[in-house]
């Protein structure tokens, strides 16, 4: 009778879900993720700060043409988020751009030889935690307007809380826009340079001849249609609309990224 061999147990590799634990645990060992965060949330209480003192001072200037009249915090919020998104997109780029800089992405290439997958666990990663960030940078906003509103300004629960998420969901969709250029451009400077022009100065320069074709191909564009989303404008479109595009968007980005990730070596 021949004797049984020791039955091995069988290796099994950590799936997606392994991919994106790696991905989580790779973003928080980073120092830059941490200076990212820090940034964002003293740059959303500055501007939001800032904003609510310009609405308390068109409404107690001598000038009565001046007035805005009562304000929700909710706008505020919103109208910081114009500057503040772009210390928050860095968290997108620099998960993909930062291990091209520093060789370590062949280190993960390795581990998971799936290219699509290591981009959309970056993807799932990148995004909850946008997501994540923006409610607490939602929180900071209202703290930092509402005592400088004072009687020029509201917080309505419903309306606010319903502002608070949809600058979360925007965040996240930008930080994937973001992540997907920064794996088809490979650099942090060039993407950032890039997501610059098209979340914000090829749409300004559309809209500045205020010529209606030209607006219109303007509303297409991320920023834009991020905007009318968080703000609930039903012109040119209806808000759901505007996420729809942004979510477009990043779609887009992540798919170019893809391609190009999986064409080009590391």
């Amino acid at each position: 009778m021949s004797a049984l061999s020791p039955t091995r147990p069988t290796t099994r590799g950590g799936g997606f879900a392994g991919a994106v634990a790696a991905e989580w645990t790779r973003l928080w060992s980073v120092r830059a993720t941490w200076w990212t965060l820090l940034a964002g949330v003293l740059l959303m209480a500055a501007t939001a700060a800032q904003l609510a003192i310009y609405a308390s001072n068109d409404n107690t200037n001598d000038d009565p043409t001046d007035d805005r009249g009562v304000v929700t915090v909710g706008s505020v919020l919103i109208g910081a988020m114009e500057l503040t998104q772009y210390a928050v997109l860095a968290i997108g780029l620099l998960a993909i751009t930062g291990e091209y800089a520093t060789g370590t992405i062949r280190t993960t290439l390795r581990c998971t030889p799936s290219r699509g997958r290591v981009l959309a666990a970056k993807a799932v990663v990148a995004g909850g935690v946008t997501f994540g960030f923006g409610l607490l940078l939602g929180l900071v906003g209202i703290l930092a307007a509402s005592p400088l509103l004072g009687e020029w300004g509201s917080v309505p629960l419903a309306g606010t809380l319903g502002d608070v998420l949809a600058t979360a969901t925007y965040l996240a969709l930008v930080g994937v826009l973001a992540l997907g250029l920064g794996a088809a451009l490979r650099s942090a400077v060039l993407t950032l340079t890039v997501l610059f022009a098209v979340l914000m100065i090829v749409p300004l320069s559309l809209q500045e001849p205020d010529i209606t074709p030209l607006t219109r191909i303007s509303d297409a564009f991320p920023g834009v249609a991020g905007g009318h989303f968080m703000a609930g404008d039903t012109d040119p479109y209806p808000p759901v609309a505007g996420l729809v595009l942004l979510a477009g968007w990043a779609v887009a980005a992540l798919a170019v990224g893809r391609s190009t990730l999986r064409r080009r070596d590391a």
